[in-house]
């Protein structure tokens, strides 16, 4: 797991031929490239408190995300970074997420937004799943979480974390928190899945949690803010 920081001067205020966001501030704006209503919220809640107005695309009025093609999970996050730093003029952060599971060969791993179908919801892509593994004992049942972070600006990637937590996929969904494959993913330590903790609770050590607390002290050295 490797994290890169790099410092740079402030990016002008203005570009030729880059569009405008007068109420934007480019060194205190920090842009979520993502348009997933709960990894949006998610990622607002790990970056609470920051000295940054937090974005995300649907603000600055940008449409339509780039296309995954990375083979690895960091190489989307750059990608994404990447996109929507060109598109905002901004310091933009990209995520990629997934669950793989032992029993799937590591599947849905980068698919993992698209297992179950275009379309499909998250009740959806859990029923698929659990299906799958239908009459599975436990120790068959393992799977990972992995969280891939970038942060870009002028084209430049000044930050790269990735983190993974470890677990079992569940005999059936339990829990109403979190979101997407939370309820089905069992924790042994806390002896529950993460749809059955608080969202506190889940950051200290979920893989979302572990690579935003890299993210975080990563943007306080860029505002020469003390942790």
């Amino acid at each position: 797991m490797v994290a890169t920081i790099e410092m740079m001067a402030a990016p002008p205020t203005e570009r030729e031929g880059m569009p405008s966001y007068d109420r934007f501030v480019p060194e205190t704006t920090l842009l979520l490239g993502s348009s997933n209503p709960g990894k949006l919220r998610e990622m607002r809640e790990l970056l609470a408190g920051m000295p940054y107005r937090i974005v995300a695309p649907a603000d600055l009025g940008l449409r339509g995300a780039p296309e995954e093609t990375g083979t690895t999970f960091m190489e989307n996050a750059v990608l994404k970074a990447r996109h929507y730093a060109n598109e905002s003029g901004l310091l933009a952060v990209g995520d990629d997420s997934g669950l793989s599971v032992d029993a799937l060969g590591g599947g849905p791993g980068l698919y993992s937004s698209r297992f179950g179908g275009e379309g499909a919801s998250d009740d959806g892509r859990n029923r698929t799943l659990l299906e799958r593994l239908r009459g599975l004992p436990p120790e068959r049942r393992g799977a990972r979480f992995t969280s891939a972070v970038a942060a870009v600006r002028d084209g430049r990637v000044l930050f790269q974390a990735e983190e993974i937590v470890e677990g079992r996929i569940a005999e059936e969904p339990r829990g109403a928190n979190g979101f997407g494959y939370d309820p089905v993913f069992f924790y042994p330590p806390f002896g529950r899945t993460f749809g059955e903790v608080s969202g506190p609770e889940k950051d200290r050590v979920s893989h979302r949690g572990k690579s935003f607390a890299r993210l975080r002290e990563f943007l306080r050295s860029l505002r020469n803010v003390p942790s």
